[in-house]
């Protein structure tokens, strides 16, 4: 969504019409600008989508859409959740600091720049996220619980979802993405 209104495509301009509204942007226009996405050629070989479906309208949408005669490549849509403790989440998305300038990322609970509030790199003062507080993490939890659980539920139904822990190091989370992914595409191919 965000490459789609820096580009200012058709969908991007709408998207970001809606969002300035305050208002979420709807699963027709979402799908859309993944379908556009998943249409372009180094996609061919299959893709990994990051927050995408978050409603069981979007996940009907991608299987319908990788079910299509015409669409290449033919795969299953898998999915796999990456599961970290509540609190363990509250910490990483309230704790997370941006330098404006080169864009490095600290968390002030687990990765703290060495002088308080600076960036390592160029010394800017750090900055937070708008949406990056706890009243927002608290609507977003309700949201994944009423929107993205069920979407959780259709893919374990289908036997295509699996679990990996993130509440362990990048390396390992990584492993875990590639055991789950072969272990599916496996199942399925």
């Amino acid at each position: 969504m965000r490459g789609n209104i820096a580009r200012g495509t058709a969908l991007g301009l709408k998207a970001k019409e809606i969002m300035s509204a305050g208002h979420l942007v709807d699963d027709s226009i979402v799908n859309q600008m993944v379908l556009h996405r998943l249409q372009e050629k180094d996609t061919r070989q299959g893709s990994i989508l990051d927050g995408y479906p978050r409603t069981l309208e979007q996940a009907k949408f991608l299987d319908r859409t990788f079910s299509d005669p015409g669409f290449q490549p033919q795969l299953p849509v898998i999915a796999i959740s990456i599961v970290v403790a509540y609190d363990q989440l509250l910490k990483r998305i309230t704790g997370r600091r941006i330098c404006p300038v080169c864009k490095s990322i600290y968390n002030i609970y687990s990765n703290p720049p060495r002088k308080d509030g600076n960036c390592d790199l160029d010394g800017s003062k750090l900055t937070q996220r708008a949406d990056d507080t706890e009243p927002v993490f608290i609507e977003r939890m309700k949201t994944f619980d009423a929107q993205t659980a069920p979407v959780v539920a259709h893919y374990h139904e289908l036997g295509r979802f699996e679990e990996a822990d993130g509440d362990q190091s990048v390396e390992a989370v990584h492993a875990a993405i590639e055991q789950a992914i072969v272990k599916l595409r496996n199942a399925f191919c």
